[in-house]
């Protein structure tokens, strides 16, 4: 009985490991049948490869990027050229006046730390402070308009009523007129009626049509947004209007509105270019150009960066204007355009030069800014 048991056990077993074994080798088979289904595309794949030739095709891409990468420094140090110094004159250097355009800089552009900073290092204590403390009230200003409130820019704006007038400045009625427009678009109908009696009527004999427009706006109490002057609204007028008292605010400290080192830099890197090249030109004829009084080629500058074209004719007698510009003639006397329009007959003939005996022709001359 005990045997019988004993086999019965070993025939269950037996019969198991058949079963396994023949599940083992159906894996194994699929598995032999993928790898050789893998293979096959493997082959595929390398001959494929090997038409397309990768390695040969990035070999000589890459040569043409090496090729301009070495090529590029070249190309920078022929348009970037590092050494400036041969661009300007051997003039003595005022430090003290540079440090005080630096340090006004700093100042316009609100960052008094760094202005302090910088005149500590460079040891101008004393020279920008009263700049600082003009600034320092304009941005306070500025400040407080970036939320909402004109208390301040009102303040400074009344106080300096009578030297906004003469520079035909309406920052004034401007600032009135935005606070005009908050107080009705909190619906306070009223307090906006008594604001215009007492700060808006003293300007109606010279801006009717501006305090009419504001007037109307008050049959919109509370919902301009939907009305026909929903513009009035628009944050676009406040960057305006703070855009002018800065402007104004420049104006009545003496200073320009465009800081003088940003102006400065900004002409110097349109004028720098041309200059470099006439330098290397010169120094490639040996010629000295230092004792030169004027330079033999013309260094153009944007609009922006031309000042001041007051000149008065010395054959008509009379200032030059826009319609009536300063003109230079190609022998590099200048002459004011009516003046070279008459002297060559609405340019229908070349004239000779009041200074020296050139024959002047009237298309080849070109406005001139001082």
């Amino acid at each position: 009985m005990e045997l019988t048991t004993i086999k019965d056990a070993f025939d269950r077993v037996a019969k198991k490991q058949k079963l396994s074994s023949s599940k083992a080798q159906e894996v194994i088979d699929q598995i032999d049948q993928e790898i050789q289904k893998t293979l096959q595309k493997i082959q595929s794949l390398l001959m494929i490869l090997k038409d397309i030739a990768p390695l040969s095709q990035l070999e000589s891409t890459q040569k043409e990027l090496n090729g301009a990468l070495s090529k590029y420094p070249k190309h920078l140090e022929k348009f970037f050229n590092p050494d400036i110094s041969k661009a300007y004159r051997n003039i003595d250097f005022d430090t003290h006046t540079v440090n005080e355009i630096i340090g006004s800089h700093f100042y316009r552009q609100g960052l008094f730390e760094i202005g302090d900073c910088f005149r500590t290092e460079a040891k101008e204590l004393e020279s920008e402070a009263a700049v600082k403390s003009q600034f320092q009230e304009m941005f306070q200003i500025v400040e407080a308009m970036k939320h909402r409130n004109l208390e301040p820019a009102l303040n400074w704006a009344m106080t300096n009523s009578d030297k906004l007038k003469p520079n035909g400045s309406d920052l004034l009625l401007k600032l009135h007129s935005l606070q005009f427009v908050e107080i009705l678009q909190k619906g306070n109908r009223d307090g906006a009626l008594q604001y215009a009696r007492t700060y808006l009527a003293p300007f109606a004999s010279d801006h009717m049509a501006e305090i009419q427009k504001l007037m109307v706006c008050l049959l919109w109490t509370g919902r301009l947004h939907r009305s026909p002057y929903s513009h009035l609204l628009s944050p676009a007028n406040w960057d305006k209007v703070t855009g002018e008292l800065t402007r104004q605010f420049c104006n009545l400290l003496g200073q320009s509105y465009e800081s003088p080192l940003s102006v400065t830099i900004a002409a110097g890197i349109q004028g720098l270019p041309p200059l470099l090249k006439f330098m290397n030109v010169m120094a490639g004829k040996r010629q000295e150009w230092q004792s030169m009084k004027q330079l033999p080629v013309p260094v153009e500058l944007d609009r922006e960066f031309q000042f001041h074209s007051i000149f008065v004719c010395p054959v008509s007698k009379e200032q030059s204007t826009e319609e009536n510009p300063p003109m230079l003639m190609s022998c590099g006397h200048v002459l004011c355009k009516q003046s070279i329009t008459k002297m060559s007959k609405n340019g229908t003939k070349s004239f000779k030069c009041p200074y020296c005996p050139s024959d002047v022709d009237s298309a080849q001359c070109r406005p001139l800014v001082f």
